[in-house]
């Protein structure tokens, strides 16, 4: 779910698109991925954007999608270390 990267900590996640309200529900672990739920329609792009400004602010540092665009199941560099991650997310 976490990996240290050059610039930061990749985080990989998965993207319930359409909720009622943006969230981090918690830790799928079967798959051992973040479930975040956001509120955008998973059209043209609006949930990608939705996911990338709620987590930038969510972790107070930049955000941005390095692999998976156009799925569920997507990698995020979180532009902060892994013990900083970690302990934002309380695990």
């Amino acid at each position: 779910m976490l990996r240290e990267a050059r610039e930061g900590t990749i985080l990989q996640v998965i993207v319930r698109p359409n909720a009622k309200e943006n969230k981090i529900e918690g830790i799928d672990e079967w798959r051992n991925r973040l479930k975040v739920s956001v509120k955008a329609p998973p059209v043209g792009g609006k949930a990608n954007k939705e996911l990338v400004k709620f987590l930038s602010k969510f972790f107070g540092a930049e955000v941005e999608i390095v692999r998976g665009e156009t799925s569920r199941e997507k990698d995020l560099l979180v532009k902060l270390g892994i013990e900083e991650v970690k302990r934002r997310l309380k695990l």
